[in-house]
């Protein structure tokens, strides 16, 4: 039986489902899982979004269109914070699955 990541060596991996971790893949308990995961993908896009709306909200401020300046600066605010909350509530739904708290060491 060979070691179980040996470079070159291809595995099956399961078609279908969300499995964490992937243990055929990694000896890691969560490589990956933040690309991995779809579900990770929403936040993600909120927390990019919400980058992007820092720098307009810059912008806005510094050519003086203040009205512009606090519709930017209040959606980056809701669009970082749900990004956040979706990533965290997320990776607490993946860890749920597994029996383990946020707080678990995970050897990262």
């Amino acid at each position: 039986m060979s070691a179980p990541n040996t470079p070159g060596e291809r595995r099956e991996v399961p078609v279908s489902g969300h499995s964490f971790p992937d243990d055929s893949r990694t000896t890691r308990q969560h490589a990956g899982e933040a690309l991995e995961d779809a579900r990770n993908w929403p936040g993600m896009i909120l927390v990019a979004l919400g980058i992007v709306l820092v720098g307009l909200t810059l912008v806005a401020a510094g050519y003086g269109f203040e009205g512009w300046a606090i519709i930017a600066g209040i959606a980056c605010g809701v669009c970082l914070v749900v990004g956040a909350a979706l990533i965290v509530l997320e990776h607490r739904r993946v860890k749920a699955l597994e029996g383990r708290s946020l707080s678990d060491p995970g050897g990262h």
